[in-house]
């Protein structure tokens, strides 16, 4: 047989759904190798240019050859390298070195390991939060639109999936929009309250730069601080061991666990409400239910974003159990775990968000069916309206109680035993008894005075909280997130 081609070979080895399959280019690039190695090769030159600065004897010659081949970089002789000296930093150093021969002497002086990984990946989940955070404004924006169009559409309301009093789609939408908005603030302060690694040295003293600049604080402080900016960051942990405190990543994942919860019930609600065939997510043309049943309409997108989301939520174990385990200035074991576990939390997060905001733009409401719903439970949820009109009338409370007893249950046998409709409606306007309120009857039953000030609630939350909450956000990323507002 002849050897397989390059595009064979790709396909006999497995490959994450997460990148194969699901999550942006965007996000996928963020946790690329290229993204890594090119961000080490630019904390690097963030040092040097520091320590020049600072008076170390580094030439602009040598600045401008590491400038000039940040992006130039040897994936096959970094892999030769790191297959030689079983060290993935040193690897890419001598890697780098060889492109720059004159900065080679200078590069990653004084530095360890941990300061272009752990500061790699504190750039990278900085940068991870800003592609989610107008990923998730703009599922928050297209939910307030639903919410407003359905904020006075009457449906019924369920208590343990057991029919309760009504409320409205526009109602039950900003249930799911509070929680998503509390996901916006919480990814925006987790991200916000990143810091820097900085330039710390081996065991977080900054002992190497200290001798470097002659027992001089003053330059040492400063080369923190030039460095963090360089970077784009306001502040750098102030004390650190080798690594950055593990407990850093579990607010990260704790953050991104939290908003797996939100989209896992906005989306269980979803498919509950697909099979009452009230609201379902988009179903395209020519889109296949089921290879058996042609007639099925699957909540996929909803079924993919439970099924990640679930995922998403037990990522968060992994730090967890990293940070308990870190043996006083840092131990090694976090190293793969942290690999697996960072990316994919963001890359699983990144899909849902996508996913959830295709579902938002095309959520389809049956209005039939929901008030359909409603006719078959409002009968008897209307009784003590009828109670109280037939006392305003002269009748008497007891009696009224003990008549609405007997019809009522005479209703529900014909829909439990039966199988047909309620017609506790038509019984009581079959009762010369309630003739005093038989003109009331359909006022009575209306289902919008039912839902008490669900309508009201759905403008003034989308007014008072989320429109000036999305709009604030706007602002912060300067317009770029195409919200309709």
């Amino acid at each position: 047989m002849a050897a397989p081609g390059e595009e064979e070979d790709v396909m006999a080895r497995y490959r994450s759904p997460l990148v194969s399959r699901y999550a942006s280019a965007e996000m996928a690039y963020n946790f690329s190798e290229r993204k890594k190695f090119g961000t080490w090769r630019r904390l690097w030159l963030y040092l040097a240019q520091a320590e020049k600065s600072l008076g170390l004897p580094i030439t602009d010659e040598q600045i401008k050859e590491m400038e000039a081949n940040l992006d130039n970089i040897d994936f096959k002789m970094a892999a030769e390298e790191e297959k030689k000296l079983r060290h993935d930093v040193m690897a890419h150093v001598h890697t780098f070195a060889h492109c720059c021969p004159k900065a080679a002497a200078i590069i990653h002086l004084g530095a360890t390991s941990c300061y272009v990984g752990d500061n790699t990946d504190l750039i990278v989940l900085r940068d991870g939060f800003n592609l989610l955070l107008p990923k998730l404004a703009r599922v928050i924006s297209r939910l307030a639109d639903f919410a407003e169009k359905y904020a006075d559409m009457p449906a019924l309301g369920f208590t343990h999936y057991q029919p309760a009093q009504l409320t409205t789609v526009g109602k039950r939408c900003c249930l799911w929009i509070q929680d998503l908005c509390m996901d916006l603030q919480n990814l925006e302060r987790a991200r916000d309250d990143l810091r820097f690694r900085g330039v710390k040295g081996t065991t977080g003293t900054q002992a190497s730069f200290l001798q470097l600049f002659e027992g001089d604080h003053s330059k040492v402080e400063e080369l923190d601080r030039l460095v963090t900016a360089k970077a784009g960051f306001k502040r750098a942990y102030m004390v650190t061991g080798q690594t950055y405190s593990r407990k850093v990543d579990i607010g990260v994942l704790a953050v991104l666990a939290s908003l797996g919860a939100s989209v896992h019930k906005i989306c269980t609600d979803i498919r509950l409400l697909a099979n009452l065939k009230e609201i379902e997510e988009p179903f395209e043309k020519d889109q296949i239910g089921s290879s058996a049943m042609p007639y099925k309409r699957n909540p996929m997108r909803s079924e993919r974003c439970c099924s990640l989301a679930r995922h998403l939520m037990t990522l968060v174990m992994d730090p967890l159990q990293t940070a308990s385990v870190q043996w006083f200035e840092r131990t090694l074991d976090d190293s793969a775990n942290r690999r697996v576990c960072l990316a994919e939390a963001f890359l699983t997060a990144d899909i849902i968000l996508s996913t959830l905001q295709n579902v938002s733009e095309g959520l389809v409401v049956y209005p039939k069916v929901i008030a359909r719903r409603i006719q078959q439970e409002l009968p008897f949820m209307a009784t003590e309206n009828i109670i109280m009109a037939m006392v305003k009338a002269g009748g008497n409370r007891q009696d009224c109680h003990e008549k609405i007893r007997v019809l009522s249950q005479q209703a529900a046998a014909v829909v439990k035993q039966e199988g047909g409709d309620n017609d506790f409606i038509a019984r009581v306007r079959a009762d010369p008894y309630f003739s005093p309120i038989h003109k009331q009857l359909e006022s009575l039953l209306d289902p919008s005075s039912f839902t008490g000030r669900a309508p009201q609630q759905v403008a003034n939350f989308l007014k008072e909280e989320v429109r000036p909450a999305l709009i604030l956000y706007q602002g912060k990323m300067g317009g770029k997130i195409e919200l309709a507002l």
